[in-house]
């Protein structure tokens, strides 16, 4: 494991703090401000759950229920059972890292003191993150209000010693069997406590903050691969000018043309489409080439946005009831994932555009007819080689289904608890197809990295100089391995490689030692 330590206290976490523990491996630790937090905020929970008078969460029912008093003999058995009840989730098991950001991001709230959480109950959150065992947690039951239930529902039921979780090995086992074997007691919940671990937005945000870091580093490298098309093509970067940028002063866009301009610096073959080609000037490039910066800019913004929605409820305390600075105990609709599901939405959208503004220059190269001199799809012998024909079907399905994920789950709603719940956000549901969308757009970026690099190369062979940045792209891709097609070689594209090459990073950090830092 990471020896790195995350420490939680009142105020909240970070995304970087939710990666490295969602990821990483990081260890948990609760500050002494969290722990003292907690035992304030239990003794007030204490005092109400001793008094006549009924208290939601502490004392009732919940949701459609929350009419029924309940007796002090039968309070424990409520919490437990309002967990179990709830593990109700079905379908595929949810990957690990996002079952990890979806505990510690509950964590996050129980140390904010509002909660009314013993500090034992939190400890344990943090020692079963620590032990490496993961719920098994499953892809169906949460509408997005009153939070994650059925997701967080089976985490609770791991505190608990019930159900089913993976060990540090990856084996799925009884959680009872997990935590005895790392020296972890299960927790005995008491009022309010149930409740508490159930009702928030951890999941929805978690996937949040984790596609936004994906993002981050897919949008940097659709630069990159739009400036090589650019090129390719031999378009010509005069429109990525700084001050044609600064007369539409949208941040993304400016950054995005920056970018490219960057990338294409030292090119032999911008610009030059007449004196190759011997065709006639070219006044204007198409627009997934000249457009690119106002595109990929946009979705930038968009990123910029989310992530301030995110940052705002990574420093929230989402629950219900919750105890407030005051004392007092009070019911609210903050587990309402509205806030999250919107942006969740937006991001699968600008995904998608961008998706399909890379994948109308992949068919640009391999077209005959517009790709200026290149050979038809690329290939090394036409006919007799189909070049990449193939890659740019896989990167058009791909597209295809991109669009089918942008239609925003958080427009729809459905009822629940007995009309209780009458409107829910869908937030989970926005996060999940967000994943796909996610991985998806990866790949269409790497088709065309495959693409871009294979029509620079053969630019290069006619004795034309590509840009020093192009070159650096083209080399660190051949050292990872991913070859490209080549007069002996009539293999399958190594797509899945140049998935892999982009989805690290590595195209990014292969041409920043020459363009410098980009944003």
């Amino acid at each position: 494991m990471d020896m790195h330590t995350v420490v939680v206290g009142t105020s909240g976490t970070t995304a970087q703090d939710v990666i490295a523990v969602a990821r990483g491996n990081a260890r948990v630790e609760l500050s002494e401000a969290a722990v003292g937090a907690l035992a304030a905020a239990r003794e007030i929970v204490d005092a109400l759950a001793a008094k006549p008078e009924p208290v939601y969460g502490v004392s009732t029912g919940f949701g459609a229920l929350a009419s029924r008093h309940i007796s002090q003999d039968l309070r424990a058995q409520l919490q437990r059972n309002i967990v179990r009840s709830h593990a109700a989730g079905m379908g595929p098991r949810v990957e690990r890292e996002v079952v990890r950001a979806l505990m510690f991001l509950r964590l996050k709230t129980v140390a904010s003191g509002r909660t009314g959480v013993r500090p034992e109950v939190a400890q344990t959150m943090a020692d079963v993150l620590n032990a490496g065992i993961t719920p098994v947690v499953h892809e169906y039951g949460s509408l997005g209000c009153s939070g994650d239930l059925a997701p967080l529902s089976h985490c609770a039921l791991t505190l608990m010693g019930e159900g089913d979780a993976e060990g540090p090995d990856g084996t799925v086992r009884p959680a009872g069997e997990l935590l005895a074997a790392h020296g972890i007691t299960p927790v005995e919940l008491r009022e309010k406590e149930g409740l508490a671990l159930l009702n928030g937005t951890d999941g929805m945000l978690g996937m949040l903050v984790m596609a936004l870091a994906d993002l981050k580093n897919l949008y940097t490298s659709a630069d990159i691969t739009a400036a090589l098309s650019l090129e390719a093509l031999l378009g010509t970067d005069k429109v990525l000018a700084p001050e044609l940028h600064a007369i539409r002063p949208h941040p993304g866009q400016g950054a995005s043309a920056d970018n490219m301009l960057r990338v294409l610096a030292g090119s032999g073959l911008t610009g030059r489409h007449a004196e190759i080609t011997g065709d006639a000037p070219r006044v204007q490039d198409a627009y997934s080439v000249r457009c690119a910066p106002q595109v990929n800019g946009a979705g930038r913004d968009t990123l910029d946005y989310a992530g301030i929605v995110a940052g705002r409820e990574l420093a929230s305390a989402v629950d219900n009831p919750v105890v407030l600075p005051d004392g007092r105990v009070e019911s609210n609709g903050n587990f309402h994932g509205a806030p999250v599901a919107y942006v969740l939405d937006f991001l699968a959208i600008v995904a998608a555009d961008l998706g399909s503004i890379t994948e109308r220059r992949t068919d640009r190269l391999l077209d005959k007819n517009r790709s200026h001199g290149l050979p038809p799809f690329l290939a090394d012998d036409a006919g007799v080689d189909s070049g990449l024909m193939i890659a740019q079907y896989t990167q058009a399905a791909l597209v295809s289904e991109m669009k089918r994920l942008a239609v925003p789950a958080s427009a729809d709603s459905i009822p629940s608890s007995a009309m209780q719940e009458d409107h829910v956000s869908m937030g989970w549901s926005a996060a999940r197809k967000l994943r796909t969308a996610v991985d998806n757009l990866a790949r269409i970026v790497a088709v065309e990295l495959y693409a871009a690099t294979r029509a620079i190369e053969l630019r290069a062979a006619q004795g034309l100089t590509p840009a020093p940045a192009s070159q650096a792209a083209i080399e660190a891709l051949r050292a990872a391995g991913v070859q490209g097609p080549g007069p002996d070689r009539f293999l399958s594209p190594d797509l899945a490689a140049a998935d892999a090459f982009v989805r690290a990073g590595k195209l990014v950090a292969a041409v920043e030692p020459v363009t410098g830092p980009l944003a």
